[in-house]
Order: C-alpha cells, then structure tokens, then sequence
C-alpha cells in the first residue's frame, strides 16, 4: 500500500517539509534508504546520512537544525523514534490483517471462539477451550483443553500451550514457546533413583505479555506460574514451575529462572542470568548479563552484577583490579625476591 507523505504527516499529528504528495510504499534505514521508501532519523550519530539518503520521506525530530540541503521529504514530529514505532505498528496490522477459520484446523466441538478470529492449518484446539476477539491462531498452534485465550492475543506458528494456560489480552506468543510443561520436580530414592512429582498447576499469563520464541515457562506443582501484566521476555529463556513475575519486567534471552522465585515489578533483567529457586527480588532491580543471583534482593532500585552478583558499582571497580591481576602478581613475586635478597 502506498502513503503520501501529508496522509503520515496527518496521522502523526507531524508537519510536512517538502511535497506533501510524495509517495511511499515500504519503509528502510537512512543509510540503506531508496526511493519510495520511509526512515527516520533521532539518533544524531545518523544525521550525515540525512543529507545524502535515498529515502523519499524521511521523520525528523521537531527541533532538528539542518545543516545542508535535503533531498527528502521531511516530516517533523515531536519524537521521531516514537513516530516511526507507531507507523511500523500499523503497517504490522495491514501484514497480519488474516481471518477465518481454515477447514484445515481441528476445533474441538465444545471450544468457542469469538469474532474476526483467524485460526490457520492444522492448528489444534482441545476441549473446553476459549479464544476471544480477533485473536490470530497460526498454523501448527497446539492449544490443549480447558486453556482461555484473551482477545486480540497473537499466537504464532509452533507455540504450544498445555491444558489449562490462561493467556490475557493483547499478547504475543512467537514460534516455538510452550507453556504448562510439567515443572522440574522429583523426589531422590534410597536406591538412587528419582519420583516424579506431578505438576498439576498451570500458567497463567497477564494482558499485553510477550514471549519469545522457544520460551518455556513450566507449570505450578500446584496453583500456577504467574507472569502478570506487560512483562517481555526474550527468546530462549527457562522459567520454573510456580515463578512469579511482576507486572513490566523485561528479561532478555538464554536467561534462567529456578522454581518458586518471585521477581518484583518493572525489573530489567540482561542475558544469560541464573536465579536460584526460593528468593524474591525487589521493585526495580536491573540485573546485568551473566549475573548468578543467589540470594534474595530486598532493596528496590538495586544495580547488580557478578557471580555471584554485587552491587555494580564495586564490580566495575573489581573488574579493574581483576584486569591487572597479572601485574600485581608479579610485582608482589618481585617484591618478595628483593626482601629475600636483602635478608641474605
């Protein structure tokens, strides 16, 4: 589809600089830019590509001082980062416009599902399930019994969703992530061998959550694994069973998170983190990559990193001394050669 630039400018609320009839039909990075395409510009480190893109239309911020000519048709907004997230929103609805229900797909008899649904090839929908408004159900989806799906939620190819997940609204579940597999219990025998506890617990999923693809978020022993409002998380993240996260709490990939560990709201949680189970981490804390979380964090607004993790601070310190371990070393040798010579 194509937009001219007084249609953007219009949406927007921006104005327009330039033809306010020029087209675009695509959007693309400044530097990569090519006619009919759109970019944005709010990183000042970009702005010598502005006078030399190809784009035809491109976001600017309000307050940008030109300092050459510009060959684009310039749209000027209070946040050009902002403005463009909101258009390639939209364009992601115009992609993701499907709906009905394809004879292809198996629904069992007693499921439900409300309007302007959309339910690919072989997705598969157990008993007792219910799936709201405008939800979109791509192919290969399995969706067992008794699970309820939030209106307008977004479920992609391959997500799986064991009996009795609850998903709210307005989530987005990549390829490949299942949630309600049994949680990681079992009782040590005398003889050596183990006893599966059976996890009869579910997931339970907030409105305006999303899930990376390949995620695994396990069941509760009882009661359920809870992921409350707004939280992001990552590809390739393992939560356990009965793990609580608070509402906005963004956890990047390769992340682990051991049972019954409850995590506080608004936490920004890096890469590759381990979380023992059984500890409760405050409002607010921002964990940096590779930290091993061993304890309780009671303070809101704490800054950690390490294995095992300390307040950032003293760890950029350390990691100072720690890069000239070497030298102290040999200083330290050298310093006990001398002593010993004049001891002689």
């Amino acid at each position: 589809m194509e937009f001219t630039a007084i249609q953007i400018a219009t949406f927007l609320g921006g104005t327009v600089e330039g033809n306010p009839e020029t087209k675009v039909y695509n959007v693309a990075k400044i530097e990569e830019g090519a006619p009919g395409m759109l970019s944005f510009l709010a990183n000042p480190k970009y702005e010598q590509y502005l006078y030399t893109t190809n784009s035809s239309i491109v976001l600017v911020n309000n307050d940008l001082q030109l300092q050459d000519k510009v060959s684009a048709t310039l749209i000027r907004v209070p946040d050009a980062y902002a403005a463009f997230a909101q258009l390639l929103g939209l364009y992601q609805q115009f992609m993701q416009s499907k709906s009905g229900v394809s004879s292809l797909s198996f629904i069992s008899k007693d499921a439900t599902y409300g309007e302007d649904v959309y339910i690919g090839e072989f997705a598969f929908i157990g008993e007792r399930v219910k799936i709201g408004n405008r939800v979109k159900i791509y192919p290969q989806v399995y969706i067992g019994d008794d699970c309820v799906i939030g209106d307008d939620t977004v479920i992609y190819a391959g997500a799986k969703l064991y009996a009795q997940t609850v998903v709210g609204k307005s989530c987005i579940l990549h390829s490949g992530c299942v949630l309600g597999a049994d949680g990681f219990g079992f009782a040590p025998q005398e003889d050596g061998s183990y006893k599966k506890i059976p996890q009869i617990g579910n997931v339970s999923l907030g409105d305006n959550v999303e899930i990376g693809a390949n995620t695994c978020i396990d069941c509760a022993t009882m009661g359920s694994t809870k992921i409350h409002d707004g939280v992001k998380l990552d590809n390739l993240i393992q939560i356990a069973h009965n793990v609580e996260l608070g509402k906005n709490t963004a956890i990047a990939a390769q992340t682990g998170v051991s049972g019954s560990t409850k995590i506080g709201n608004n936490c920004i949680i890096a890469g590759q983190v381990g979380f023992v189970g059984h500890i409760h981490i405050a409002n607010n804390t921002k964990i940096g990559a590779q930290s091993g979380i061993l304890g309780s964090v009671k303070k809101e607004g704490e800054e950690l990193m390490g294995s095992p993790a300390f307040n950032i601070k003293d760890y950029l310190k350390s990691s100072v001394h720690i890069k000239n371990f070497d030298k102290l070393v040999k200083r330290v040798e050298q310093l006990e050669k001398q002593l010993k010579e004049k001891q002689q």
